[in-house]
Order: C-alpha cells, then structure tokens, then sequence
C-alpha cells in the first residue's frame, strides 16, 4: 500500500520512508499536492524494468517487424487508419430511461 507524504515531511522523516520502502511499501512523495516522486525497493524496481522491457514500445507491429521478410506488412499495418468511437444510442429514443 502506497503512503502519500509531502516534500517536506519526506525530508524529516527520510529514514522512516526508506524503511517503509524496505518492507514493500511505496512512498509517494507530493509538492503542491501533486505527485512527483516515489520511493521503492530496490526489487519494486527490477520488476517494473522487467515489465517495462517485456512490452513492445510500439504495439504488434513492432513484434511483427522483428520477423524476416515483414517489413511491408509493418507499412501496411501503420498505414491504417483508425476509426472513431462508436456511437452509443440514447436510451430515449428506444423508450428505455
């Protein structure tokens, strides 16, 4: 579980923070009541890494790119265009509401 504390308690109470952070807990560390900071084990960490290097950076194509011979069926693939949103229907005009 996440302790949220502010730049100036964090200072105070460093030592306790990383302690927290040695047991599992993240300390996040707020300014003007925004987040700009967290502290975390050090295997917290690794395994945020591992995570991050696991997921391609830029969705299938980019798996699929790794492939001989796929490089035009990458173009292709980037060179569709997404479509919008699906309308959802209003409630009122099936007189359900």
């Amino acid at each position: 579980m996440a302790t949220k504390v502010t730049a100036a308690e964090a200072k105070a109470k460093f030592a306790e923070c990383v302690r927290a952070a040695e047991k599992g807990d993240a300390v996040v560390i707020t300014r003007h009541g925004k987040d700009v900071a967290v502290i975390i084990s050090p295997e917290r960490l690794a395994h945020i890494e591992r995570m991050e290097a696991a997921q391609p950076k830029e969705g299938l194509a980019s798996l699929i790119g790794g492939w001989e011979g796929s490089e035009e069926f990458v173009k292709i693939v980037q060179s569709i265009k997404r479509t919008g949103s699906r309308r959802r229907a209003r409630l009122g005009r099936l007189g359900l509401q």
